[in-house]
């Protein structure tokens, strides 16, 4: 009891500033060469099977990205090198030209820009599409924070731009369990945005959706070029020509082809591993 007497103490203090209550300086990403991911002669081995295979890929600033390949090209794994899931046996990551990724934890590379959608939309469905774009706001996430937080102008502001740009604006006080799946990951592509990141990367985004949804889809992934840099891993072909410009094909874990869809679809070794199966 008195301990924690003390402890309620400590918090009550007028001179204590805690942790939450500090504004973080935004990390500057040095973009200066035009590239803000590179990865260099990346390799990494599970069990023996080489997922990643001296992998070299190249992000611009602001560029939007798909990546194509077969089942086990690695894919995936390349995501979670880059968000510090997994770490790989040998190679550089870095984000812009003087943050290596491979130093960093999952938490302090999310906090530094690169936000990650995963294929299942994972939104907080008792909840209003409005109060998970507030629970998804930039910034230190505590209990003690959350619990004393309120919406002021700049952040309602953020909040109705995000809407717009999700075309959610209607559905503001809707359950997000009501939504429909295409609604859903606009959503949760909404929470990534209020992260202000400055890398997405975007796992299947149309899995499961109708055609008018990949449409409105493809529109907005498009719209956050430019301010983004956007990575989409996809299989959907005529969804990745709707959006590409440039396709980077992924084959045993490393780099088969690369340059416009019409490129890498008369590519005859694209054909052989993946378009022609």
């Amino acid at each position: 009891m008195i301990a924690q007497l003390d402890q309620l103490r400590q918090v009550m203090r007028r001179d204590q500033v805690f942790d939450f209550m500090i504004p973080r300086d935004e990390v500057r990403v040095d973009v200066s060469h035009g590239v803000i991911l590179y990865l260099e002669d990346v390799s990494v081995s599970f069990d023996g099977f080489k997922a990643i295979n001296n992998l070299n890929l190249y992000i611009n600033a602001g560029e939007l990205r798909c990546i194509i390949g077969p089942n086990g090209a690695g894919k995936t794994t390349m995501m979670d090198i880059i968000t510090g899931k997994t770490r790989p046996d040998s190679g550089s990551v870095y984000f812009g030209q003087s943050m290596d990724l491979l130093r960093h934890s999952e938490p302090e590379i999310a906090q530094a820009g690169i936000g990650r959608k995963f294929q299942k939309p994972t939104v907080f469905e008792s909840h209003t599409v409005m109060e998970n774009l507030e629970l998804s706001m930039a910034g230190a996430k505590t209990v003690w924070s959350t619990f004393i937080a309120t919406i002021g102008p700049q952040e309602q502001e953020r909040i109705d731009e995000v809407l717009e740009t999700i075309g959610l604006v209607e559905n503001r006080h809707q359950l997000a369990g009501s939504l429909s799946h295409g609604q859903k990951q606009w959503l949760e592509i909404g929470m990534l945005l209020m992260q202000k990141p400055k890398l997405l990367l975007v796992d299947e985004p149309v899995a499961g959706m109708t055609h008018q949804e990949m449409d409105r889809t493809a529109e907005l992934l498009t719209s956050l070029a430019g301010q983004h840099s956007v990575v989409v891993v996809e299989h959907d072909m005529d969804f990745v020509r709707s959006i590409a410009r440039t396709v980077t094909v992924l084959h045993q874990g490393s780099v088969l082809a690369e340059g416009t869809m019409d490129q890498v679809q008369n590519d005859p070794r694209v054909v052989e591993v993946y378009l022609g199966e």
